[in-house]
């Protein structure tokens, strides 16, 4: 989606606002790129630190796993808590 001023925003978690076009235009005058290269490196670094990696995706899952396994217990606990209390 883009905002005013060329600026790319990028609709994940957090997300701020990246000026692709400042940084394209950038490469394009200081480093010498051509158009199509500042533009595919301008979009790499956009999203270089919002993608997750599989070592990310799989210790979310882990942390996932072991709150789900803890919320589990707890309701056994007070389930069981409250069949005493009713028999």
């Amino acid at each position: 989606m883009e905002i005013s001023g060329g600026a790319t925003y990028i609709p994940l978690m957090g997300a701020i606002p990246f000026d692709t076009l400042k940084l394209a235009r950038t490469l394009r005058e200081k480093a010498h790129f051509t158009a199509e290269q500042a533009e595919a490196d301008a979009l790499a670094d956009a999203f270089q630190d919002r993608v997750a990696t599989k070592d990310d995706l799989a210790l979310l899952e882990q942390r996932l796993t072991i709150k789900i396994g803890g919320m589990l217990v707890v309701a056994v606990g007070v389930l069981t808590a409250l069949l005493k209390l009713i028999g």
